[in-house]
């Protein structure tokens, strides 16, 4: 999906990008939520003010982060998103007071570091400052603080709402917020590029879907490491299909902060096992 966004984002403006791969994804997601029977109960909300927060740092994150495609190698843009769960570390204990103990504070730091590296090219470290890339780069980085901070408000929705009320509502206020952009101008999509623009949003769509239902089947700890296998397609894509290769800065960097992220997640799963552990010790107490 993010190859398909790169090869339109110079021709077409972000917004109607950020319109087609939000309001096309509703497709498979409603036909999905059909199948499983659960129209329209899924849709239901008692949160509508936290959709909100969550629909409009969403889509901040979606035109900071497809607008850095146009300007960054898309291995570059996939390891600087890598930033986004090393945030919501931070955000975890300033926002949800979560207790974040020494562990995941030094993963957090090291893949902090990491992020450094991968900037390092763009801060003036053996070349000047500036450039399109080094604006991609900071637009990469400020849509994985956005994201990350989508996250955290995903996390306090699954206190109440259902995952196809989350996945929908995202997908329909990011829509609406990409079709706002219309009184901008838009541009009159060829049908080919038509036809790519309809496939990020089927993508997007189907990606989600893919996501839940692994998340359904298996624990977090297990299914979230493979997120950074993204890297690995990324560089891939972006060779055969753009002639892209990453610099070694950027793999180093992506190694390091993947390496934390992998830790945070193993530790977070550890801590979860602990507490339910000591929930049922209370439990059995109490009876």
């Amino acid at each position: 999906m993010a190859a398909a966004i790169k090869s339109v984002s110079t021709r077409y403006p972000i917004g109607e990008i950020v319109f087609a791969r939000s309001f096309f994804a509703l497709i498979p997601l409603l036909i999905w939520l059909a199948w499983r029977a659960e129209l329209p109960a899924a849709l239901k909300t008692r949160n509508l003010r936290s959709h909100l927060k969550r629909g409009i740092t969403g889509a901040s994150s979606m035109f900071a982060g497809f607008t850095a495609l146009q300007f960054l190698p898309l291995s570059e843009a996939v390891a600087i998103g890598y930033t986004a769960p090393l945030v919501v570390v931070v955000l975890a204990a300033l926002v949800l007071k979560e207790r974040v103990r020494i562990y995941r504070w030094s993963a957090v730091t090291i893949g902090f570091a990491g992020v450094l590296i991968m900037l390092s090219p763009h801060l003036g470290v053996g070349g000047p400052i500036g450039g399109n890339a080094a604006i991609g780069a900071a637009l990469a980085l400020a849509g994985a603080f956005f994201s990350a901070f989508a996250a955290v408000e995903v996390r306090l929705l699954t206190q109440t709402e259902q995952t196809g009320a989350i996945v929908f509502y995202f997908m329909l206020l990011t829509s609406l917020l990409g079709l706002s952009t219309i009184a901008l101008g838009w541009t009159i999509p060829t049908p080919q590029d038509a036809l790519l623009l309809f496939v990020i949003g089927i993508l997007g769509g189907l990606g989600q879907i893919l996501i839940v239902q692994a998340y359904r089947y298996g624990d977090a700890s297990l299914i979230a490491p493979f997120d950074y296998s993204s890297m690995l397609w990324a560089i891939a894509i972006g060779w055969f299909w753009f002639g892209e290769w990453p610099a070694s800065a950027i793999l180093i960097g992506a190694a390091i902060v993947m390496a934390s992220g992998i830790y945070v997640i193993l530790r977070e799963h550890q801590l979860g096992l602990a507490r339910r552990a000591q929930r049922e010790v209370d439990s059995s107490r109490m009876s």
